[in-house]
């Protein structure tokens, strides 16, 4: 938000600018840099980085079928109102209600968007039994979470027009709402959301799957929220969650023999874990059939591909060097080479080089995303500490390491490679580096 753009107090304003506040979000104008709905213009933008949150009624469809046309304006209406207060006391902006689904900004943190996606499902909670008591069948809702750059602004003709936030980091958002469904949870965040969080530790946070994203040549990791789940499954979920990510390694690597007995061990503890049960069904079908089907995305290769480039020749340089010192520590520890260690600890020595070089160069050159960038390059070393401590465990199995090294070394890097330094890469040469 600009720091000379302050909002209307409700009384210096017309009542005509109260009413557009129902439809634009002030805090929308603000952050397109507009004191007022009369200033905004068709095609007025900026870029911006937002968390963003999509949240859905599951079997709406189904439930509206069996209401009459008034009755399903009303439950619309209330079950939104109870949920738009929420949105706003986690610094948020309503930005669209589709239907029954809501579109939520959040241009503080990340951490506003996870908020609010847990106190929507605890609210969620309070509003069925109100629906119990008048004797309406309970809901539940999918809620998606993800975080990055987009571009908010007007788009439309000069006669009818509409605010709008657009980018990669807005479908990622709606697509992840959409899998909800697929794993029984209610709440899944982006690897980008969940590298992005502050404390991760005050978060009841498992991963889920790595996937394929249409438009992404590396894997996504999603990661399921799981703070708001009843208490006896919060519980198991917490009690199980070494066996649950070990095991959906070890599936991942093309492992299913390994890791059936541990989700086995999950189910039994935690019955009423759907995403547990899946993987479980996976497994078993694995075995069964000798193909390993539905594994999400197979883990490739540690390399160099010429479509992560930025153009900038030394970036490009060292972005090579650095999935090459990967993939020989990522050799090492396959082979149980006890060298892995110092492998490691010199990789960690090169990567804050080239995080230095990136950031003088934001520097020299007036980069405007220049602290998100660095708060990526802060959560990459903290993550590096993170494998440090786990690469030196005896008891710790080679096979996991190895995933955990697609997961937080090469699939953080290649994302962040092709997204955050590619954007960084086009400001450099339209600022002039050569």
């Amino acid at each position: 938000m600009s720091a000379d753009i302050r909002p209307l107090s409700p009384s210096s304003k017309t009542e005509t600018e109260v009413a557009y506040d129902r439809f634009v979000p002030h805090q929308f104008l603000e952050l397109l840099g507009k004191p007022s709905i009369v200033e905004v213009g068709l095609g007025d933008h900026v870029e911006k980085e937002l968390t963003l949150l999509f949240s859905d009624i599951r079997d709406f469809t189904t439930l509206s079928e069996s209401i009459l046309p008034a009755e399903n304006f009303r439950f619309i209406n209330s079950y939104l109102s109870t949920m738009e207060p929420v949105v706003a006391g986690n610094a948020g902006i309503v930005d669209k209600f589709i239907g029954d689904g809501i579109m939520a900004l959040f241009p503080g943190s990340a951490d506003d968007g996870v908020r609010a996606g847990v106190d929507m499902l605890r609210q969620l909670v309070d509003y069925n039994m109100g629906r119990a008591r008048a004797g309406y069948v309970p809901i539940r809702i999918g809620i998606g979470v993800n975080t990055g750059l987009v571009m908010m602004g007007t788009i439309g003709g000069h006669n009818r027009m509409d605010s709008t936030v657009i980018g990669d980091a807005v479908n990622l958002a709606s697509r992840l709402e959409g899998l909800t469904k697929n794993y029984g949870v209610p709440l899944i965040i982006s690897e980008h959301t969940f590298h992005s969080l502050v404390d991760r530790s005050k978060y009841s946070i498992r991963f889920l799957d790595r996937l394929r994203v249409k438009g992404r040549y590396q894997a996504q990791s999603v990661y399921e929220v799981f703070d708001a789940d009843p208490e006896p499954l919060w519980v198991a979920k917490n009690q199980t969650k070494k066996h649950f990510e070990e095991a959906l390694a070890y599936f991942h690597m093309g492992h299913p023999e390994m890791a059936r007995p541990l989700l086995e061990e999950c189910a039994k503890v935690a019955p009423d874990d759907k995403a547990a049960r899946s993987y479980l069904d996976r497994c078993i079908e694995a075995e069964r059939s000798g193909l390993l089907e539905h594994a999400g995305e197979s883990v490739r290769e540690i390399g160099w591909r010429d479509e992560y480039s930025v153009s900038i020749e030394e970036v490009d340089s060292q972005h090579k060097e650095m999935l090459a010192r990967i993939a020989e520590l990522s050799d090492q520890i396959g082979r149980g080479n006890g060298r892995a260690a110092v492998t490691l600890d010199a990789l960690t020595d090169f990567i804050r080089e080239h995080f230095a070089t990136e950031e003088n160069l934001m520097g020299r050159y007036s980069y405007p995303f220049q602290m998100e960038h660095v708060r990526q390059h802060q959560t990459f070393l903290r993550c590096l500490d993170d494998f440090r401590a786990e690469v030196s465990r005896a008891d710790i199995n080679r096979l996991y390491l190895l995933f955990r090294i697609q997961l937080l070394l090469v699939d953080w890097q290649i994302n962040h490679t092709t997204k955050s330094d590619l954007h960084l890469g086009h400001f450099l040469l339209r600022a002039g580096l050569n």
